[in-house]
């Protein structure tokens, strides 16, 4: 009996079929694992933690069987409350397995601390826009008898602030600023000085009338 005369004996059709039953079985018993360990559509909703502390955090996605990880912290945003959750993802409304694990930012516990720019020996109209652009306030104006307006001083909760030293954004700066009256007085000593300078003058030529 050749190879092919075997092909069509009872007893090879009968393992053949056999072993179509088992390939059978064994893919039915394939999927049926992996639907039962994936939770195939088995999903739940995303909440929205927005505004949520991490341990409020915690206790919701432990009963919904998810988990989180922090990515880092975004800029500190006034409307959320200090290290509450201020973005997530996936997005609340979304439908996930269990066990998916969000990424969530915090709002950090306050604005950044930024170097102060070196406004001083500007004058306050230079200087304004200067501390504004970067996100500092201003805050009480005060004058100092000086030649000229420029700013000469700037303070941070009634100290001394030098240029170069970090704040946080936002902060209140106090500027002083010079009032040029020292100038005005320059100018009268000077208009003074050229009026005796030219009485004696005056002198002289009526003395020289008289003779």
């Amino acid at each position: 009996m050749n190879f092919f005369q075997f092909l069509f004996t009872k007893a090879f059709v009968k393992q053949l079929l056999l072993a179509v039953v088992v390939l059978i079985a064994l893919i039915f018993l394939t999927l049926w694992w992996l639907k039962f360990t994936t939770n195939h559509n088995e999903t739940t909703e995303v909440p929205n933690l927005a505004k949520m502390s991490l341990d409020k955090v915690e206790e919701k996605l432990d009963e919904m069987s998810l988990r989180y990880e922090i990515l880092d912290s975004a800029n500190y945003n006034p409307d959320f409350p200090r290290y509450s959750v201020i973005e997530q993802i996936p997005k609340p409304g979304k439908f996930v397995k269990e066990n998916r694990k969000l990424y969530l930012t915090l709002n950090p516990s306050g604005y950044r601390q930024i170097e102060v720019p070196n406004i001083l020996g500007r004058t306050r109209r230079q200087a304004e826009p200067t501390l504004l652009a970067m996100g500092f306030e201003i805050g009480k104006i005060s004058y100092r008898p000086h030649i000229s307006d420029n700013v000469l001083e700037m303070r941070f909760n009634g100290e001394q602030l030098e240029p170069g030293t970090k704040i946080q954004k936002t902060s209140v700066i106090d500027l002083i600023v010079g009032d040029q009256s020292l100038n005005k007085i320059q100018i009268e000593g000077e208009e003074s000085s050229e009026e005796n300078q030219d009485t004696p003058i005056e002198n002289i030529e009526e003395n020289n009338g008289e003779f």
